[in-house]
């Protein structure tokens, strides 16, 4: 009775999303803000967006990561209309261009931008020399080509696709589209020797063996919960976005509905006392087996003046038990009737305060206690990211993130969850393992329970439980020990 499409966001790994086309991936996001279709858009152009910023930010990583968050943001918001293209590949390196010039101006504003992209970088590849001649001007040399030569160039040497697959988005045959690139690259190699730059290797080689680098591990799960949620509210400003590789976000969140609050504390009692009955029944039982034992026994030991002096002395080791149990009893029955006057003070709490949560009140605590803890699994993964994909184990290691958390959503704070399956690191293996959960669960507006999930990936659902119980889902969801 899960809901996976909660707040517009829908876990990955639903369906295999490997064959199919940027364009229809977009569409997908646009109609239906699939998290899955739009975390594979990222995944397919990730390293490419990346390493073009990070040539044109000198190398800095956290800057070429801005940069990313920057364009994928723009390809969220601008999902619909940018739709109709076949392949973003142009539209994305485009992108990464000028935010990344824009970036570049902000940082250091007196610094000459020429002499900010001749550093050293922080990725080399061979053949060495010549890519250390044309490094700090591709980009720009790129973007004085039309946008179908470019379009070619990034198709064919920066993803390294087939000319089969570079015509296929072209809207060519296989032969055209190799003479597209060719010419393409031959207009790249005269703009390069305007500049003074030549290559002793072959241009299309350098290009392809130097011009992507792998982006950082999680950058892209990153990159997808922050783009969709810059995306999607209007609590988030791509100021915000952007500060969030500097570890100092905002987080938003909200207060709990007195009425919603009330109805868990009382679910809470009930269950507690259901709990403490089962155990004084089990112990009224073992006090019952006992006494036959001893009675039995004692019986069997027939008149105490023909016993021995071992036998005498188990016998009056007996009776005192027999006395142990007996105060026992007594207090077990004292116990009981306080059991019974909790439980008549439960009724009467539940017939004073039997109403259900309005639909207004249940979804307003579902669609903030969900945005809540998206930001928190925000925090979680770029923790990750500077902790060896590790994932924090208390919420004090992220208490840098969650500053001012419950100004923006009226309330909730990291207090209304709790982590699970702690000590998972933050890889694929562990993307649909459930890592946050809330606290506690609330009512629907039909006298069900509901619970808000975070994931590996960064997605959230909400779980429905007739009963209030949600042990046997959470089981499939686990790897280590609940509350580990």
């Amino acid at each position: 009775m899960s809901n996976p499409i909660l707040c517009g966001f829908q876990p990955a790994g639903c369906y295999n999303l490997n064959m199919t086309p940027d364009s229809e991936l977009l569409r997908q996001f646009a109609r239906t803000h699939s998290e899955a279709a739009f975390a594979e858009l990222v995944r397919r152009h990730v390293n490419l967006v990346y390493s073009a910023a990070l040539r044109q930010v000198n190398g800095d990583a956290h800057l070429a990561q801005d940069v990313a968050q920057t364009v994928f943001t723009d390809l969220a918001c601008k999902a619909d209309s940018l739709a109709r293209r076949e392949s973003l590949t142009g539209w994305l390196y485009t992108s990464a261009h000028f935010a990344a010039a824009k970036m570049v101006r902000g940082e250091n504003r007196r610094r000459d931008r020429e002499e900010k992209f001749m550093r050293e970088p922080i990725h080399e590849a061979a053949p060495e020399a010549d890519w250390e001649k044309m490094r700090p001007t591709l980009d720009d040399a790129m973007h004085e080509l039309k946008e179908t030569d470019r379009e070619a160039i990034l198709l064919r040497y920066f993803e390294n696709q087939p000319f089969i697959q570079v015509g296929a988005k072209l809207g060519l045959n296989e032969n055209a589209a190799r003479m597209r690139v060719e010419r393409a690259l031959e207009k790249l190699r005269d703009i390069f020797t305007r500049r003074g730059i030549t290559t002793a290797t072959a241009l299309a080689s350098v290009i392809s063996a130097n011009a992507i680098q792998i982006a950082p591990a999680n950058l892209a799960a990153m990159l997808t919960t922050t783009s969709i949620a810059a995306a999607g509210t209007g609590t988030f400003t791509l100021l915000k976005i952007m500060s969030m590789t500097k570890l100092k976000l905002a987080f938003n969140a909200l207060v709990v509905a007195g009425a919603a609050t009330a109805i868990v504390i009382q679910h809470q009692t009930q269950e507690k006392l259901s709990a403490d009955n089962a155990v004084l029944a089990q112990q009224n039982a073992q006090l019952q087996t006992d006494n036959e034992n001893l009675s039995n026994r004692l019986a069997a030991a027939g008149d105490a003046k023909k016993l021995s002096d071992a036998q005498y002395n188990e016998l009056m080791k007996l009776r005192g038990e027999v006395g142990v149990l007996q105060r026992q009893a007594v207090e077990l029955g004292t116990l009981q009737g306080n059991n019974e006057q909790l439980r008549k003070e439960l009724m009467a709490t539940q017939k004073q305060q039997a109403q259900l949560p309005t639909q207004g009140q249940y979804e307003w605590h579902q669609t903030n206690t969900a945005n809540a803890a998206k930001l928190i699994l925000l925090g979680m993964l770029m923790f990750s990211g500077d902790n060896h994909d590790q994932f924090p184990t208390n919420f004090s290691q992220i208490s840098n993130l969650t500053a001012g958390m419950t100004n923006q959503t009226s309330g909730i704070g990291t207090e209304a969850f709790e982590f699970l399956n702690v000590g998972l690191a933050a890889n694929n293996q562990n993307a649909s393992k459930i890592i946050l959960r809330e606290q506690n669960p609330f009512r629907t507006t039909d006298g069900k329970w509901a619970r808000i999930y975070g994931f590996g990936d960064g997605h959230v659902e909400e779980q429905i439980s007739d009963n209030g119980s949600f042990d046997a889902y959470e089981q499939q969801y686990t790897i280590l020990p609940l509350n580990q």
